[in-house]
């Protein structure tokens, strides 16, 4: 059966049927949502009232147990109140909810930026309680990543681990929302079933952990932690296919740091770019042309004054090498890119009818509205 990637993350209740119907998925574990139509909520009891443990036997304080008692508290719910058309073009007041794990004390918060895409207003939902107004930091769409800040100082706080440390069968626990604020701090537990699984998503490469702790729409944002009571990944997506279970996917803690350190300085992420758009035979089928070419990748455009247009390249060039790598595909040509810096020099090895050539290419900061 066809498996799709595809957003779950803001679903209503026609959207929450149309899931339950669907065939098979490979989808963001997103927000769980509804329309403004309906608000009411069931009464939820506050996951900061956490029992006291300290009357359990070891056999009951369990390294899960502990690690929700030290996360539990920092996971927080993330409401995204947009406008939305309906058929007949009248607007609808909408509502999603996913998860949020606050990072710093003065109130910065990272999630998933599909939690906050497109919203108007967002409230934050402590574990305590209250219930404040965040304002979006910045967005990371390639990572998928975003920072939200309350008006709040003294917060629990989340320690994070090193995810470079993480080996396959050691404990994983997944705290957050599944299918909104009813049942906000929910704990789930498996194990890292896979490192550096790599997906394919809007023709770029993500590398993403793996668990079968179970991860539902409203845990996006949320936090996976090991047996230490780290947090070692943000949980984005999952395989909702037809009879797969147990297929969730996190962003690891190393990548989650370093990118919402520099939203928090910049506001953005800064990336290096070649300057061209590039079609591979795949990519070109969907726009409706016809690439024979048996490897590389064949530039299309070139951006005016951008690296490869400086470095001399021309439109029907096609892309054989980056520095050392074969690219055979737009992902993998992107992939290399991204593990380059602002102000590297790289060689592209091309091919120019027939004759391969190569060129010395300054990498520079990808204009902000080619994001």
């Amino acid at each position: 059966m066809k498996s799709v990637f595809s957003l779950l993350g803001k679903h209503n209740k026609t959207a929450m049927l149309a899931a339950a119907l669907a065939v098979s998925a490979i989808s963001f574990s997103g927000c769980s949502a509804s329309t403004g139509e309906d608000n009411s909520h069931s009464a939820v009891a506050s996951p900061a009232a956490q029992a006291d443990t300290a009357g359990l036997s070891s056999a009951r304080n369990t390294p899960v147990v502990r690690a929700a008692k030290a996360v539990g508290p920092t996971v927080v719910g993330i409401t995204n109140k947009a406008v939305a058309r309906d058929w007949f073009n009248n607007r609808i007041e909408t509502e999603g909810v996913g998860s949020g794990v606050i990072f710093r004390k003065d109130g910065y918060v990272v999630t998933n930026n599909h939690v906050v895409e497109g919203a108007k207003e967002i409230i934050v939902s402590l574990a305590d309680g209250r219930s404040l107004k965040g304002k979006l930091v910045g967005t990371d769409e390639v990572t998928d990543l975003a920072v939200v800040k309350v008006d709040a100082d003294d917060l629990p706080v989340a320690t994070f681990g090193d995810s470079d440390k993480i080996v396959v069968g050691e404990p994983a626990i997944a705290i957050g929302n599944p299918m909104g604020l009813e049942f906000q701090g929910s704990v789930t537990a498996g194990v890292i079933s896979a490192l550096n699984r790599t997906l394919d998503i809007s023709d770029r490469r993500v590398k993403l952990l793996q668990t079968d702790a179970a991860i539902s729409p409203g845990n996006s944002g949320g936090a996976l932690v090991n047996a230490d009571g780290e947090v070692i990944g943000i949980n984005s997506a999952k395989v909702a296919a037809s009879g797969v279970e147990g297929m969730g996917f996190s962003i690891p803690s190393n990548t989650v740091q370093a990118i919402i350190n520099e939203i928090i300085e910049k506001g953005y992420v800064a990336r290096p770019y070649l300057g061209v758009t590039v079609f591979d035979p795949q990519t070109a089928g969907r726009y409706g042309y016809q690439l024979n070419i048996d490897k590389g990748v064949y530039v299309f455009r070139l951006s005016m004054g951008g690296p490869a247009d400086k470095a001399g390249m021309q439109r029907g060039d096609i892309i054989l090498k980056l520095g050392d790598t074969d690219v055979n595909s737009v992902s993998e040509l992107r992939t290399q890119v991204a593990n380059y810096n602002v102000g590297d020099t790289v060689k592209v090895t091309f091919d120019r009818n027939g004759s391969t050539r190569t060129a010395d290419l300054v990498l520079e900061e990808m204009p902000r509205d080619n994001e």
